[in-house]
């Protein structure tokens, strides 16, 4: 049976800054408390048939009061999960590396110049003090999806936040009006303001980059070998019982005790690293933990250069750079969007460098009193001067004896956590969102069962799989649990590593796919089944608390103790709590299949944008993999971490499925696509073959030409288990590119080219057309001008341009070579009073009867249109 966590604080916000941010709190409507028998039935459905009768009790027993109990306690509340929710983060007893905080990964700096480690550092920290000033006067744009407002509330818990440690957990300590950073460099910390009373920036570019040049200079006399020896960094990845003894012990002294205030009250930390990470794997473990190396026994990796009780940014020595995040008060979501909208800034000041006009994202302004910038400052009317201490300075602790051993104690602990576990990237450019959408999924539920299949694949068994669906479309919403075992998905998965008919296959992947697509619609409404139970299981573990506390009290074995004794709105709430509910946990609580849900041997969670590369986080269990994965356009990059359980092998066997799955859809496609003739007559090539497209003149020794592509073959069934072959490796570059082609009536092979093509693709189709080989050509406004094709018979205008030069060009591709040729146009009453008449008039060409009627006659445009 599961313990609830003990109550732990954590500093609440109540105030919110005046303008458009917070404006849509006070109009979030609370996240609802799902009805009991619709919670029990997706509980049960998700547990199979061995929960029916713990669950037939419990909704005919303990569930009503309990359930009754918890509408009660919402009442009262911004959210019923709220509390217990930050005390499951906060509770974690372990160290936090590794187990709780997750990254991000950015993409490369848009401009390629800046993206050395001190430049892109500078770049960074600018772009985010950018932020918190338009967070903290109210400017940033509210966050929104499909014009549903949301909630805004973590924002102001993302920066000036720290998680401090405790005998019994953690609570979160935040302050509003923090104005400094820490840089942390070999292990080593400094600290600088970087906004002034008004929260604007304090530092121009200049300064900033020379306060981390400075710091990087003096961090660089200390000896890579000696690094570990000073690095109190490492405490933080200790058990928090363990840190908060070590906290305990600095604080007895007032320089140390001073040395901690600045790093919690900072910001953020920004970690600078003095290697640079070869690849995407190896950025992940970076980021994720730091890295491990030893030199003569020493530690010399950058796992020392951390602090994990705070929001960090980290860059590396290539200017590789990413985000670790402290779990407990925010979400992926808002940091995310915190991220997103730094990496927006610096486009924009890449646009900036190519035209000043170009605009900028936020609404700060370098501070009147900010030093280090050019030219004479004019004070602003009406504000008192200020003295900004931008100095970088040096937190110098005082190593006794007891830190001394801690330190090292902690790095070898720190060591052995970061051995025990693996990261390994993805980075799958086949495909992405686009050909998954294409043929019909969503792309989130096309991963979902990916991961389910590949594991299967390996084990032959389906695990617990949890996904986090987003509630902050409610007030103070976090997440809901999304289950994605279902009785439709392990369906699929045993159809699918089986002889079945392909077709069969991928039904059973469109059921699966739709199942899931409808759980998180319900889980994101507020509306699933994991955090409405663990409320009720935290308010039976209170009543049953109470039970013992006042037959104790009754019992005289015990005294009261005030900091732990029932308010009197807690005591009446206990008296309305049934006797059964006081007297034991309800044995759903203690069934296996409830202890089974929460094992998340698959923990995943897709969280992407263009302005990130990876993401990622660490298994939740011992025997689990943490997946984080982001969907882009065209490829999918996915991070796994475990315990090293085969990472990489899982990770083949997840490419393979993709390939295997798409095999079969193209294959699906290709089959109800075919044409019941062999062949058809194409007046410019001839015949042609109609499974390929190609003329049979291509024939050679009695068989046609085939690409690649067409080439390949897999083996049915299980064909996804190993790692790819080499025919499905060369194969893969011809994949990635798919021809945009399609049969049209009356058997023409049309073909289509636009602006989102790469060249090569739009060359191949345009040497088709020329050929012959494909007779229509659907194209937008990219081929107006300068098309050299010689036998073009037809132009028919869907749109007309608004140039009249680009729509000559346009229907004379119909009239060349002394031929003659037909244009058709489709116009409205708005193009045919300016088009059809002055280009008749400038090319010396006889206007249609129709047209000139149609030109001269409004009404009957109106008609014939």
């Amino acid at each position: 049976m599961p313990s609830r966590p003990h109550t732990v604080s954590s500093t609440p916000v109540t105030h919110f800054p005046a303008g458009k941010t917070f404006q849509g709190q006070g109009m979030l409507p609370k996240l609802p408390v799902p009805p009991l028998e619709d919670t029990m039935r997706r509980y049960s459905y998700s547990e199979h048939e061995r929960t029916k009768k713990v669950v037939d009790e419990f909704l005919h027993k303990e569930g009503p009061a309990l359930h009754e109990r918890l509408k009660q306690y919402a009442s009262g509340k911004a959210s019923y999960i709220e509390e217990w929710w930050t005390e499951s983060y906060l509770s974690h007893s372990e160290s936090v590396v590794l187990s709780l905080n997750p990254f991000f990964i950015l993409e490369d700096d848009p401009t390629p110049a800046r993206g050395n480690q001190l430049m892109r550092a500078t770049s960074l920290i600018l772009a985010s003090l950018a932020f918190v000033h338009d967070l903290r006067t109210g400017q940033l744009e509210p966050d929104a999806f499909r014009g549903t407002p949301l909630d805004m509330s973590q924002y102001l818990k993302l920066f000036g936040t720290s998680r401090i440690p405790t005998k019994t957990g953690c609570r979160m300590e935040i302050d509003p009006a923090s104005r400094h950073i820490v840089v942390m460099a070999r292990g080593q910390f400094y600290w600088f303001d970087v906004l002034d009373s008004k929260h604007r920036p304090a530092l121009t570019e200049r300064a900033l980059l020379s306060n981390l040049t400075a710091i990087i200079s003096d961090a660089g006399r200390t000896p890579p070998n000696q690094v570990s020896q000073s690095s109190l960094g490492v405490l933080s990845t200790e058990r928090r019982a363990t840190w908060a003894g070590h906290r305990h012990h600095l604080t007895k002294h007032e320089g140390n005790a001073m040395c901690l205030d600045v790093i919690d009250k900072a910001l953020f930390v920004v970690c600078l690293d003095d290697t640079s990470p070869e690849n995407a794997s190896e950025m992940c473990n970076n980021m994720l933990c730091g890295t491990y190396k030893l030199e003569k026994g020493v530690q010399v990796g950058t796992c020392t250069n951390r602090w994990y009780d705070k929001l960090q940014i980290i860059v590396a020595a290539n200017g590789a750079a990413g985000i670790n995040f402290e779990h407990s008060a925010v979400d992926g979501h808002t940091v995310l969007r915190y991220v997103a909208d730094v990496y927006t800034e610096l486009i924009l000041r890449f646009a900036r460098s190519i035209n000043s006009a170009a605009g900028t994202l936020f609404k700060a302004k370098v501070s009147p009193w900010a030093k280090g910038g050019p030219g004479k400052k004019v004070e602003p009317q009406g504000e008192e001067p200020e003295e900004i201490d931008i100095a970088p300075k040096k937190l110098e602790w005082v190593m006794t004896p007891e830190l001394k051993m801690a330190v090292r104690f902690a790095e070898t602990r720190l060591s052995d956590l970061i051995c025990q576990n693996e990261a390994v990237a993805l980075e799958f450019e086949v495909y992405g969102k686009n050909a998954i959408t294409q043929h019909g999924f969503s792309p989130d539920a096309f991963v979902q069962m990916a991961y389910q299949a590949a594991y299967f694949s390996l084990y032959g068994r389906i695990e617990s799989t949890y996904e986090p669906a987003m509630t902050k479309n409610f007030l103070h919403g976090r997440t809901e649990a999304i289950r994605s075992v279902t009785p439709e998905s392990v369906e699929f998965v045993k159809k699918f590593c089986s002889d079945a008919a392909p077709r069969d296959k991928i039904e059973a992947l469109r059921k699966a796919c739709k199942v899931h697509t409808a759980l998180t619609k319900e889980c994101s409404q507020g509306l699933g089944q994991d955090r409405l139970l663990y409320a009720m299981y935290c308010l039976a573990q209170q009543a049953e608390q109470r039970a013992r506390a006042n037959s104790a009290l009754e019992n005289g074995t015990v005294s009261p103790d005030p900091a732990n004794s029932s308010s009197d709105s807690d005591s009446e709430d206990s008296s309305e709590v049934s006797a059964s509910i006081a007297a034991r946990i309800p044995e759903l609580f203690k069934d296996p299949g409830y202890a089974t849900l929460g094992h998340s041997t698959l923990s995943t969670s897709n969280c992407g944008d263009i302005s990130l590369r990876l993401f990622g986080f660490g298994p939740v269990v011992s025997d689990g993999f943490g997946l984080g994965y982001i969907i882009k356009p065209d490829s999918i990059s996915i991070c796994a971490a475990s315990k090293h359980r085969q990472t990489s092998r899982f990770l083949d066997a997840l490419r393979s499925y993709f390939v295997e799955v798409m095999r079969l859809l193209k294959q699906l496609h290709a089959e109800a696509n075919r044409k019941p003739n062999s062949t058809y007559v194409d007046h410019f090539a001839g015949e042609i073959d109609v499974r390929t497209g190609k003329p049979l003149s291509s024939l050679r020794n009695g068989r046609i030409e085939t690409s690649a592509e067409d080439e390949i073959t897999y083996s049915d069934g299980y064909g996804f288990y190993g790692a790819l072959t080499q025919e499905v490796e060369r194969a893969l570059d011809t994949q990635r590119k798919p021809r945009a082609r399609t049969q049209v009536g009356c058997q023409i092979l049309a073909t289509a080219r636009h602006g989102d093509m790469e060249q090569g693709q739009r060359e191949v189709i345009m040497k088709e057309f020329r050929s012959g080989s494909s007779r229509v050509l659907i194209t937008t406004d990219l081929l107006a001008r300068g098309i050299d094709v010689q036998q073009v018979s037809l132009v028919i205008n869907y749109d007309l341009p608004s140039s009249r030069e680009n729509y000559i060009h346009r229907i004379g591709r119909g009239g060349r070579f002394g031929r003659k040729g037909v244009a058709i146009n489709f116009v409205t009453t708005e193009d045919i009073d300016e088009m059809p008449m002055n280009v008749a008039v400038r090319l010396e060409q006889r206007v249609p009867e129709l047209v000139t009627e149609m030109l001269t006659d409004t009404s009957a445009s109106q008609d014939l249109i």
